[in-house]
């Protein structure tokens, strides 16, 4: 069943909780990890259940200074591995204004990052500082994650290359040069496949290439037209496009089948397909690495009910809170808004 993304949802993700607890940094940042695959009988190495390995004992002792009217000192110093009288040793050391600022700089990275999963690198982060008004350098963002060993998740997903269907030359790519100026004018769209329980599931999305932001989206056992037709109806339905759209895909027999074209001339749009491979849908492609990277890998779904519940709360986070470095570091709704 396809879904489109409704108005005004309300967030569902676990990151809110990030901060709530210390000793609950596993439920928060890897809270799918934390549903699917959570070890016999509840247990995990502490350390490794805290999303933020700390490179230093100076960083742990700056993190628990900044936490201690929050949590006791005796508590933060055993899940960290350090002793009480290291820690206050630590603290009657002289600290410079500098490592003062430093270390108040830190715990703002380290909330956003934890708040964000761990997707987010320094150039994120620090776009999300100055829009809290935070005046500071990339690289001073970049050197201060480096030294905690704060990293944005990234993995090279590998795809295969699709078979090639002949579009007897009906179809050619009506999007290479063209320079989307408004929202409703050009869509993409591909699909992917995701394991859950041992079995393939294949994704399907719609995407609006002005503004990067997920119209629709489906998750079925076959890859077929009948998959593609349902997301497409499904953005339709939400979006209603007026004639002369053009639609961009990969030239996979799921779109290329006259069951997905005839709701194309339905809804009066023209069709438009990659000549090259992986590249020239590239909008898709980043989406899709974006998800795996940040929701899916190292991860294991055992039930297709939890890998949709993922989906729908990565697909809300990515149109409403994740900020898109091609859109001005705005994200695809604010984008839109502005640009009404």
């Amino acid at each position: 069943m396809a879904e489109a993304i409704p108005r005004g949802a309300d967030a569902e993700c676990g990151a809110r909780r990030a901060a709530a607890d210390p000793t609950a940094g596993s439920a928060a940042a890897s809270s799918v990890g934390a549903r699917a695959c959570a070890a016999p009988g509840g247990t995990c190495p502490l350390k490794k259940s805290y999303p933020v390995l700390f490179r230093s004992k100076t960083a742990i002792f700056a993190f628990i200074h900044a936490e201690r009217a929050t949590y006791a000192v005796s508590r933060l110093c055993a899940l960290y591995g350090v002793t009480r009288a290291g820690y206050y040793a630590w603290r009657r050391r002289s600290i410079s204004a500098r490592d003062e600022q430093n270390r108040q700089l830190l715990l703002q990275i380290t909330r956003l990052f934890t708040k964000h999963r761990g997707a987010y690198g320094s150039p994120r982060i620090h776009q999300e500082l100055a829009l809290a008004g935070t005046v500071v350098s990339r690289h001073r963002v970049a050197r201060l994650m480096r030294a905690a060993g704060l990293r944005g998740r990234v993995v090279r997903i590998y795809r295969g290359n699709p078979t090639l269907h002949h579009f007897y030359g009906q179809h050619p790519n009506r999007v290479r040069t063209l320079r989307e100026t408004r929202r409703n004018r050009v869509w993409v769209g591909d699909i992917t496949y995701l394991p859950v329980g041992g079995q393939w599931r294949y994704l399907a999305v719609v995407m609006d290439r002005y503004s990067r932001r997920v119209l629709a989206w489906a998750l079925a056992r076959h890859r077929d037209a009948r998959l593609t037709r349902a997301v497409l109806e499904a953005a339709v339905a939400r979006r209603h496009p007026r004639p002369g759209l053009i639609f961009h895909s990969d030239r996979g027999s799921e779109y290329s089948a006259s069951l997905f074209r005839d709701c194309l001339v339905h809804v009066g749009a023209l069709q438009s397909s990659a000549l090259r491979g992986p590249g020239e849908n590239a909008h898709m492609e980043s989406f899709f690495h974006s998800f795996k990277a940040e929701r899916v890998h190292g991860v294991q779904f055992t039930t297709v009910a939890a890998l949709r519940q993922e989906l729908r709360r990565y697909i809300y986070y990515y149109n409403h809170q994740r900020l898109h470095s091609a859109l001005g570091y705005r994200s695809p709704v604010d984008y839109e808004s502005r640009s009404a």
